[in-house]
């Protein structure tokens, strides 16, 4: 069962070359209700490099997120007048590190244009995004240590929907490096970042990509999304972080399947920053 997909990127995230229109055309054929496009707009860079007087640290270190930030408002809205009474379009945007400019965030997230923000947090300060570490020179725990208290900085405030990926690094740290991670000294950070979520009136995505990467779990995985629930949690998004289109609902129906086992009853998309519920 694909019912929604609320976290996918095009060719304006500098990681994906995915044309809207394919985008578009494999949501109408896989039947969406509800499709999200969220692509990158991280705000340690979103002015031009000479802002930050500091030099690319990689090939992907990309300033100036503010002109993507208005191709992707321009194409939302296109797509969302062209897309009129085929499925519901989701003018949305993936916010990554929103700590980095708090004001900013929350001057980004009042956009009339915007109807979703998912917060991530995808690399710490004075370090490169989680992707490119090297975790045999990195200290993992320190690194999660780090992440946990951002993130729970980050959920304390009102620039976004849902959380995203909320287990991030593990992407990198257990699946692509193996090294095993005890996740029980963080579980009362994680604790307290969904009470705060939920008493603001917010949510947290179940991100599906882990499923088709040597990870094999979705971002947060079965333990902490119980968690998530059993704490009085409703809010829910499911979300394949597609860059291109045949990964476009992938993994979904598994994500839908393991929120239901865990006590969902419903998910959801939002328009307008307001969460609508779909029936599981």
């Amino acid at each position: 069962m694909i019912l929604t997909d609320c976290h996918t990127h095009t060719e304006i995230s500098p990681d994906s070359e995915a044309k809207l229109s394919d985008m578009c055309r494999k949501a109408q054929e896989l039947g969406l209700q509800a499709y999200a496009v969220t692509d990158h707009i991280e705000l340690c860079r979103y002015y031009p490099q000479g802002y930050y007087q500091t030099q690319p640290r990689n090939e992907e270190d990309f300033f100036d997120y503010a002109a993507r930030w208005e191709q992707s408002m321009k194409q939302n809205s296109l797509a969302k007048e062209l897309l009129s009474g085929t499925l519901h379009f989701i003018s949305g945007i993936e916010l990554g590190e929103p700590n980095a400019d708090f004001s900013l965030a929350e001057s980004l997230y009042q956009d009339k244009r915007l109807d979703f923000v998912i917060a991530s947090l995808h690399e710490l300060p004075e370090k490169l995004d989680f992707y490119f570490l090297d975790y045999q020179q990195e200290e993992p725990d320190r690194l999660l240590e780090e992440y946990f208290s951002i993130l729970l900085e980050i959920s304390r405030k009102d620039c976004f929907d849902v959380l995203g990926h909320v287990t991030y690094p593990l992407r990198y740290i257990a699946g692509d490096a193996g090294i095993p991670v005890n996740m029980e000294q963080y579980r009362d950070r994680i604790a307290e970042c969904f009470r705060n979520v939920i008493r603001n009136g917010k949510g947290i995505e179940l991100n599906t990509s882990g499923y088709r990467q040597k990870y094999g779990k979705p971002f947060p995985d079965e333990e902490l999304l119980k968690l998530y629930r059993d704490l009085g949690g409703k809010i829910l998004t499911l979300g394949s972080d597609a860059h291109k289109p045949e990964d476009l609902g992938g993994g979904i129906a598994q994500g839908t399947e393991l929120a239901q086992s865990c006590g969902f009853d419903r998910i959801c998309y939002f328009l307008r920053h307001e969460p609508h519920f779909i029936k599981l």
